[in-house]
């Protein structure tokens, strides 16, 4: 197979351009939400992990063959050490012009620490995640956080300009009845809200049927309070939006279990070990840390890794395989959605 020029865009087989990145920094998280995590997770080795500097190099690489958008993802992203600084070398690609937008997915607790350096670097809007207004259903299911240390950084964030985005979700049992509220306060805070089926993705030390609300059910629901109005907008992710009549504001729902949204799909996910997994519903991946290290040994530029890429991209799948059916079924892929990140 030839290998495809150095600039080259990232083309899948189903001629769909590869222009997103998602990139999980590190596996590491100070929440243990019930959806994601066992509450005793063992997390990767530090040697494992790709230095920043190799982060560096991987997003570039992308960047350079056509990658627009550029998310950071964990675990929790601002828990890396030094992780600002990654976020500096990279506000380059927004300067001139390559990347247009450079985000990442938090859960809020750094923020204060970190929103107005966020926005220094380039960074614009983030993604905080919020499955609830009450303190104690927000401790039950992080299991380790709370509740006022997330809200002071949804603060943080918009008073340092970010726009915010809220992600929410939705759990049987657990949150169901309070989506109504969740979107009159979002909108009344001038933030969107993204509703989210629970994903089948590794061991969370529980039985998925019991957290598993189908947004179909919300949604119709939701209607009986609410006019909801479809969107053409896209944000170059899987949610579909529509506009809150009542509210003024913009409700995304993503829902890989009630309706597959792989037709448009643009994106693939890079973990904080290099590996590159083309589909979040399945196993096959591609190992770029290797490529990645060997050129850096030999001198060869990116030529290794950019082989690799491509080879990677030519096993793009044309869909996932989520499905939540019987109960005790294994989950779809074992790994965890911290490892692949959001």
């Amino acid at each position: 197979m030839n290998q495809a020029a150095p600039d080259a865009p990232l083309i899948d087989p189903f001629g769909r351009h590869v222009s997103y990145l998602r990139v999980s920094v590190t596996d590491r998280c100070d929440f243990r939400c019930v959806y994601c995590m066992s509450e005793d997770m063992t997390f990767l080795p530090k040697r494992d992990v790709l230095s920043l500097e190799e982060l560096d190099r991987m997003c570039s690489a992308f960047i350079a063959r056509g990658v627009d958008k550029l998310r950071l993802t964990g675990g929790e992203p601002l828990v890396r050490r030094d992780i600002l600084w990654l976020f500096q070398r990279l506000s380059r690609h927004l300067d001139s012009g390559a990347l247009q937008e450079l985000t990442l997915t938090s859960n809020g607790t750094q923020m204060p620490k970190y929103a107005r350096d966020l926005y220094a670097c380039g960074v614009r809007r983030v993604n905080i995640s919020l499955d609830s207004l009450d303190a104690q259903k927000f401790q039950a299911i992080t299991r380790w956080g709370k509740l006022d240390q997330v809200l002071r950084g949804i603060d943080a964030a918009q008073e340092a300009g970010l726009k915010v985005k809220l992600n929410m979700v939705a759990l049987k049992d657990l949150n169901g009845e309070e989506i109504p509220g969740m979107i009159r306060w979002a909108h009344g805070r001038g933030m969107d809200l993204t509703l989210i089926e629970t994903m089948p993705l590794g061991d969370i030390d529980g039985d998925r049927t019991d957290q598993y609300l189908p947004l179909s059910k919300v949604k119709t629901d939701l209607e009986k309070q609410f006019t909801l109005e479809p969107l053409a907008h896209r944000t170059g992710g899987p949610a579909r939006y529509m506009r809150v009549k009542e509210t003024g504001g913009m409700l995304g729902m993503i829902t890989p279990l009630t309706h597959n949204f792989c037709e448009s799909c643009n994106r693939v996910r890079l973990t904080c070990t290099g590996t590159l997994y083309m589909c979040l519903g399945q196993d096959d991946a591609a190992d770029l840390r290797a490529p990645l290290r060997r050129d850096a040994i030999d001198g060869t530029g990116d030529a290794q890794l950019t082989a690799a890429l491509d080879e990677a991209i030519g096993r793009k799948p044309k869909g996932h395989d989520f499905i939540i059916g019987r109960r005790g079924q294994k989950p779809a892929v074992s790994r965890h959605m911290s490892v692949t990140g959001g």
